[in-house]
């Protein structure tokens, strides 16, 4: 017999993570939490699209992000989205400056190779170790920047993953990491602590090959699609 959460359609699910999040983190001087999830605008936005993409009970994979950033996820809501893929990608309209982001140019790159918004959202579901995003001084954060910051968010980070796999509907089998690095070496550390997944397939970060990879984007986003395919 299904329990009440394996009843909840994933847009349900998903939301009521997000809604959810109370972080209680020592924060370093000059340290800010950017939590896009407790304003109005970006909280309706964030509705529209789960209900539009997750509105089902469909198992998803999941790709592991660091933490949303200031132009993308952190004003939209939707992770790896800024408000010009919002509207023309993926139908969703917005009063947001109409700013493009490097690591969204990559991400629906990508999502155009696989088939469209409907394919890839109907088989991943893409959060992040830190799914809130954090800021020094006016400037992005990665929650592994500061010690100070990820040893306190260590615990955290355990907590949300946990809650995510009792939550939302998913495969324990394999997850996705961007980035291949610092983030990617943190989340196999916790994994063969916590088992969370049986295997975590790490993917170059899109920002990284929108940095210093750029004229290469057409071979990153065919290793991306062949590695995602192959789960």
């Amino acid at each position: 017999m299904k329990t009440a959460a394996e009843k909840l359609t994933q847009s349900y699910a998903i939301l009521k993570f997000y809604k959810n999040l109370a972080p209680k983190l020592k924060l370093p001087a000059g340290v800010e939490i950017m939590n896009p999830f407790t304003d109005a605008a970006a909280w309706q936005l964030a509705e529209s699209f789960y209900h539009k993409y997750y509105n089902d009970q469909q198992p998803r994979t999941f790709i592991f992000g660091i933490n949303p950033g200031r132009f993308g996820g952190g004003i939209t809501g939707v992770p790896f989205t800024d408000p010009i893929k919002l509207k023309e990608v993926l139908g969703i309209e917005n009063d947001l400056p109409k700013k493009a982001e490097l690591s969204s140019h990559f991400i629906y790159a990508v999502i155009d190779a696989y088939g469209g918004p409907q394919a890839f959202y109907g088989d991943f579901l893409i959060t992040a170790l830190s799914p809130l995003g954090f800021t020094k001084n006016g400037v992005n954060l990665n929650y592994y920047d500061d010690k100070e910051l990820l040893k306190d968010s260590e615990p955290y980070i355990i907590q949300c993953i946990n809650e995510q796999l009792e939550t939302i509907a998913t495969t324990r089998e394999v997850c996705y990491c961007l980035g291949e690095g610092t983030n990617y070496k943190i989340f196999q550390k916790l994994n063969a602590k916590h088992q969370f997944f049986k295997e975590i397939i790490p993917l170059p970060h899109p920002r990284w090959v929108m940095q210093y990879r750029r004229k290469k984007i057409d071979d990153f986003v065919k290793l991306y699609i062949e590695k995602l395919n192959a789960m």
